[in-house]
C-alpha cells in the first residue's frame, strides 16, 4: 500500500539520521521491511516482575538508557522491549490480541494514525490512565486524541510533530525575497494564501533550475494539520467531501499545483532527496523530525543555507502514546512504568537521545538541539520555534479509514493536478472514486 511505503521511506530516514544527529527529530518509531524482531512474553523469573512493553520501531527508551535507570531504582523489575519493526505488522497483530483478551504485552504503543481506531473500537480493552496521573502534563490536544467519549484516556503521549517552514535564505536573496524569519513569518501569519503569494514572488526571479516548493501535496498535507476538522466529525461520521478543513488544504494545493512554483517531487522518494542535495526547491513544510532529514539530505553544502520560521498556523503530523492493555498480568506496575516513561523529564531525555519532540511542554525549556543542527539552520532558535507551535496546535479528529483517505487525494488526487495536467475538478474525481473504494461505497 502506498501509505505503507511512504511512512516506511520517512521513517527509515529518521533512524539513519537519529545515528548522525541530535538535532531536532521526531520519535515517530522506524519502519522497515523487516517484521517481528523479538516475541512476546512476560514470564516473571528470579523473583522480579517482568514487565513488557510492545512498540513499532525505535522509541528511544532503551536508547536512552531509560530501562535501566528505571530497573535500577526499582530492583525488583524487570523490563523487556518487544519491538515490531514496521506499524502495519505491528497494529494488527496489537488488535488481534486485544480482542482475544490475551497474549498482549503490559504496556502497548499506539501509533497516532491507529489512535482513533483504538479509542472508537478498544477503548474497553485499555486501563483508564487518566485516573492515575496528572492530565495538565500533556497538551491539551494531544490529550483529546487518546480520550474515549465517555471520557477514558487510553494513551499517555510521547513524541509529536509540530510544524514550521524550512526554508533556502540563499535562494530567498536571490529572488530578491525577504531572508529574515521573523518578518518572512510575519507575512504569511494566519493564512497559507500568503505563502503561496510568496511563491509566485519568488518564480518571478527564481535562480535557474528552481522552484518555490517540494510538492503541492507538502503543501495539502500541511495546511490539513493545522485543520481541527479532517475527515471524520467528532461523531466518527466520514465527512471528507463537506469538510472545512479539506476544502481549505485542497484549495491551497490546488493554487500550488496549477501554478509553476512546484518541483512536483514526491515526498521520501528518491527524487525528493536529491532535491534536498541540489537545492532544487527553496521551502518545505517541516515538522520537528524534518529537521535532521534536510540537515542529512543537503549535506555540507547546505549548511548555514537553510532557515527555520514559524509556519502560517500552526500544525501537527506524527506522534505516538503508550497504552496498558487490561488483559496485562502487571496492571498496576504497567501503569507506574508508562508514567515515569512519558513524565517530562524522562521526555526530554529520550530528545536528547532520539531527538523526539516531547507532548509535555513543561520539557520545553530545557531542550536543546545538537550544536551542529543550530549551525546548519543558521543558528535559528529552532526548539522555541517548534514549542510555540505545539502550544497552539488544535485538536483534531481522525478515523478509522484516515490514512488511506488522506493517501487517495495526496497520492492520486493532487499528483493527477500536478503531475499529468488534469485539472482540480478531474483530480478531485479521480480521489473521490478511490475513496468510495476504500470506504466500500
Amino acid at each position: 500500500m502506498r501509505t505503507t511505503t511512504r511512512r516506511s521511506h520517512r521513517l527509515l530516514a529518521l533512524a539513519a539520521v537519529a545515528a548522525l544527529t541530535t538535532g531536532v527529530l521526531a520519535g515517530c518509531a522506524g519502519d522497515s521491511d523487516d517484521g517481528d524482531s523479538s516475541s512476546s512474553g512476560n514470564n516473571d523469573s528470579g523473583g522480579k516482575t517482568t514487565l513488557t512493553i510492545g512498540t513499532f520501531g525505535v522509541f528511544g527508551y532503551k536508547q536512552a538508557g531509560l530501562y535501566d535507570e528505571y530497573m535500577k531504582s526499582h530492583p525488583d523489575i524487570n523490563i523487556k522491549e518487544n519491538v515490531t519493526t514496521r506499524t502495519d505488522v505491528y497494529w494488527p497483530k496489537v488488535l488481534t490480541r486485544l480482542q482475544a483478551g490475551s497474549g498482549t504485552d503490559d504496556i502497548q504503543a499506539i501509533e497516532v494514525g491507529n489512535i482513533t481506531e483504538a479509542v472508537q473500537t478498544q477503548g474497553s480493552k485499555f486501563v483508564d490512565l487518566g485516573k492515575d496521573v496528572d492530565k495538565s502534563q500533556w497538551l491539551d490536544w494531544k490529550n483529546a486524541q487518546a480520550t474515549t467519549a465517555d471520557g477514558k484516556l487510553i494513551g499517555l503521549g510521547t513524541d509529536i510533530g509540530p510544524m514550521a517552514i524550512c526554508y533556502r535564505k540563499d535562494l530567498f536573496a536571490k529572488a530578491g525575497l525577504e531572508t529574515d524569519r521573523t518578518k518572512l513569518a510575519a507575512q504569511w501569519k494566519g493564512d497559507w494564501n500568503k505563502y503561496v503569494d510568496l511563491g509566485k514572488q519568488y518564480m518571478k526571479k527564481a535562480p535557474s533550475g528552481t522552484k518555490f516548493v517540494d510538492s503541492a501535496s507538502s503543501v495539502y498535507n500541511a495546511v490539513l494539520n493545522g485543520e481541527s476538522e479532517r475527515y471524520y466529525d467528532k461523531s466518527g461520521k466520514v465527512v471528507w467531501d463537506k469538510s472545512a478543513g479539506v476544502k481549505n488544504a485542497w484549495d491551497v494545493a490546488m493554487s500550488v499545483a496549477t501554478s509553476n512554483m512546484s518541483a512536483k517531487l514526491k515526498q521520501f522518494d528518491k527524487p525528493w532527496d536529491q532535491g534536498y542535495a541540489n537545492a532544487s526547491f527553496a521551502t518545505v513544510a517541516c515538522p520537528a523530525w524534518m529537521i535532521g532529514y534536510i540537515q542529512e539530505k543537503s549535506g555540507d553544502a547546505g549548511k548555514g543555507k537553510w532557515d527555520v520560521a514559524a509556519a502560517p498556523t500552526a500544525g501537527n503530523w506524527g506522534g505516538s502514546f503508550i497504552g496498558v492493555p487490561t488483559a496485562g498480568k502487571h496492571q498496576k506496575e504497567a501503569i507506574e512504568l508508562a508514567k515515569w516513561l512519558t513524565a517530562p523529564e524522562q521526555q526530554a531525555k529520550v530528545f536528547a537521545k532520539q531527538a523526539s519532540f516531547p507532548s509535555t511542554p513543561s520539557a520545553y525549556s530545557s531542550l536543546k538541539p545538537a550544536a551542529a543542527t543550530t549551525a546548519f539552520f543558521s543558528n535559528a532558535p529552532i526548539t522555541q520555534i517548534f514549542s510555540d507551535s505545539a502550544k497552539t496546535i488544535p485538536a483534531q479528529v481522525f478515523g478509522v479509514k484516515d490514512q488511506p483517505i488522506n493517501t487517495a487525494l495526496t497520492d492520486i488526487g493532487i499528483l493527477q493536478v500536478e503531475q499529468k495536467g488534469k485539472s482540480p475538478e478531474q483530480g478531485w474525481d479521480a480521489a473521490t472514486n478511490e475513496i468510495k473504494d476504500v470506504l466500500g461505497q
